[in-house]
């Protein structure tokens, strides 16, 4: 048993240059952790409080010094003593500390950075891989055996992850999930680069989005699939059998005031039962596999007809709509509104949280997507947690930039380390 013996913070840069908090927990053994917090740019309405500065003279009022003085100030002390081994105990009191539903007294990201560094410091005093630490003392996990869960790229990107070209967020490829995941990360390489060659051969201006995915001048959604399956062809890869694709539509982005959505594909706006309609031809015309936010986060009986319609066939991914909450994905599984879930920590603020959400989904029957977000950091604990909890699939963005593939890179190593043992 080691117990908490110090708390510091302070402020970092994120991959879009912006401030968040980063939090070292040390143990009385003098073993530590050390967690940075990401930020997302497509952030749910309810999701839990993000906490910047707000003063305009510093980093245009994202600062976060405010975060890191409630972790110091107000965290470190309450903690100080704590087992570290006592997860559990440790995330109730943040959140008692906190005292609101959505965090924003003291700030998810503050609460968080101090939930993940105290599990960190745990596994390092126990000598256990973060993974393990997690599935073995804390979830409790009987059996030893462990999948790496398969790789999502976002390989082009539109929306707020783009230069606003595109309507759709995401455009997305996944290797087969009977590849091992060395051949997987191979697989969604390649196909980036032969996406490159392709966008050169047309001419078409392709700067790279947030997420490392490049972001073409394209006059349509549709186009964007069609690319990709061409530079798919250019591969020795076979679409709907070596490869799929998907897309993370965010979709509440581009509704309108009368709750009709906008995209380039079409002339007039639609309804979202005509959305629907859209998807479904999307669906039979490039074999997709998934489908994240494809309507607005309070489109429930919409979510209901389109998993009723394409359920049987793809993904149909909440994130926007369930935001890691347990609230809101009761309401989800009861109302049969989708079938798997994309799962953020920094969405709801502790470990223990994130936890029950994705037991939740699971016993649904539900498939897991672990997540990244767009203002990421080099931490790579996201892949250690997607191991830890079985998760299926791993969003971390495209195979490129060192925020991104440090966590790819991340699962190499447990695969590696896994075979091997």
């Amino acid at each position: 048993m080691a117990k908490i013996k110090k708390v510091m913070s302070r402020e970092i840069l994120d991959s879009r240059g912006r401030p968040t908090i980063e939090t070292k927990v040390v143990l009385e053994d003098d073993h530590f952790g050390v967690a940075s917090v990401p930020s997302g740019a497509s952030v749910g309405s309810f999701e839990a409080h993000e906490l910047r500065d707000g003063d305009s003279l510093r980093f245009s009022g994202l600062g976060v010094l405010k975060a890191v003085n409630n972790v110091v100030g107000i965290i470190g002390p309450k903690i100080i003593g704590i087992d570290a081994s006592d997860q559990e105990r440790l995330d109730k009191t943040l959140i008692s500390l906190d005292g609101t539903e959505n965090k924003q007294n003291l700030g998810a990201n503050a609460i968080l950075s101090v939930s993940i560094a105290c599990a960190k410091a745990q596994a390092a005093s126990l000598q256990l891989s973060v993974y393990r630490y997690i599935a073995e003392a804390i979830i409790k996990k009987k059996d030893k055996s462990y999948k790496i869960p398969t790789p999502l790229f976002n390989i082009m990107n539109g929306g707020k992850h783009g230069g606003g070209n595109l309507e759709f967020q995401e455009f997305l490829i996944t290797p087969s999930q009977v590849k091992p995941y060395p051949l997987g990360l191979q697989i969604g390489a390649e196909v980036y680069y032969s996406l490159k060659k392709v966008l050169d051969y047309k001419n078409a201006i392709h700067s790279v989005g947030d997420e490392g995915g490049y972001a073409p001048n394209l006059y349509t959604n549709a186009d964007a699939l069609e690319i990709i399956t061409e530079a798919i062809s250019q591969t020795p890869y076979t679409l709907g059998k070596d490869v799929f694709l998907g897309i993370d539509v965010a979709a509440g982005h581009f509704m309108n005031n009368e709750k009709q959505y906008i995209i380039k594909d079409r002339s007039n706006p639609m309804t979202a039962f005509e959305l629907i309609e859209f998807y479904k031809d999307l669906t039979s015309r490039y074999l997709l596999l998934l489908l994240e936010d494809p309507l607005a986060e309070e489109e429930w009986q919409g979510w209901a007809e389109l998993t009723k319609n394409l359920g049987n066939q793809l993904m149909i991914i909440s994130d926007d709509l369930t935001v890691t909450n347990k609230k809101r994905l009761e309401k989800a599984i009861q109302t049969k509104a989708a079938n798997a879930i994309l799962t953020k920590p920094n969405q709801i603020g502790t470990i223990t949280e994130t936890l029950e959400v994705i037991k939740t989904a699971a016993e649904a029957k539900w498939k897991i997507i672990m997540s990244h977000r767009s203002g990421e950091t080099t931490d790579d604990f996201i892949a250690d947690f997607a191991v830890a909890v079985g998760a299926d699939y791993a969003k971390f963005g495209a195979p490129a930039r060192g925020e991104r593939v440090v966590k790819y890179n991340r699962l190499l190593e447990i695969y590696n380390s896994l075979i091997h043992n």
